[in-house]
């Protein structure tokens, strides 16, 4: 579904992303891991046409390349920033309906979100910006769902919430997943991407160093050592 060839990609002069290369099929969770600072945010906003890049990234055959975030995003790629971007005056059910892209919505209504967080729905004629860190998570994830796309890519979800949050986070994206849609997520704990992906990429100095399954993660304790453990 999602095929990224020799992709580079610059802040200003600095040279971020070496030849990353990647694939995300049908219905898959796939997890991008590393220390902070390789790249594993840039190569989401690289996928998504938010900073300057070179090489190929296709979706469905589809070249991107070239293309404006906003028209990427109708294409049916979903993105969740690490910073969450709710928008803090509008309600709860405010910034949902934003997430819609057709009057008629998709696959993702209102009810199912509400019904996958029941605390969205309490507070659903709340302002965004008094919820939780939890909630605007929950928030944004659910926004993006509403867009209705056949791959959603997700950065750092659970960067500050509490485990029992995380545990909620964790069971959307086996509904999400249920549910035929995509996921190329980028996450912190190891413990939760090896539960739930079907493939990893582990990057180091802005490139990919390792790809395999979390059986693979799991019994190369020299990779870990060396690209993940602080």
């Amino acid at each position: 579904m999602l095929e990224v060839r020799d992709l580079n990609a610059w802040y200003g002069k600095s040279h971020i992303l070496r030849g990353v290369q990647l694939d995300v099929r049908a219905g898959e969770i796939v997890s991008l891991l590393g220390r902070n600072g390789v790249g594993r945010s840039t190569t989401l906003r690289a996928i998504m046409g938010l900073v300057q890049r070179r090489g190929s990234v296709k979706f469905k055959g589809r070249e991107l390349s070239g293309l404006k975030a906003f028209q990427i995003a109708h294409a049916g790629l979903g993105y969740v920033p690490e910073n969450r971007d709710v928008f803090p005056t509008l309600t709860v059910r405010q910034n949902l309906l934003l997430g819609q892209k057709t009057a008629k919505g998709g696959r993702w209504t209102m009810d199912h979100t509400f019904g996958l967080f029941p605390n969205l729905k309490e507070r659903a004629d709340t302002a965004a910006g008094v919820l939780s860190g939890g909630e605007q998570q929950m928030l944004a994830l659910c926004r993006t769902l509403m867009g209705d796309p056949e791959l959603v890519m997700i950065d750092e979800p659970t960067e500050g919430l509490a485990p029992k949050i995380v545990e909620q986070v964790a069971a959307l994206f086996q509904e999400v997943k249920k549910r035929g849609i995509s996921i190329l997520l980028v996450e912190q704990k190891l413990a939760i991407t090896l539960d739930i992906s079907e493939r990893l990429y582990v990057m180091g100095h802005g490139a990919i160093v390792f790809e395999g399954t979390a059986d693979d993660v799991r019994r190369n304790g020299a990779m870990r050592k060396e690209w993940l453990e602080v």
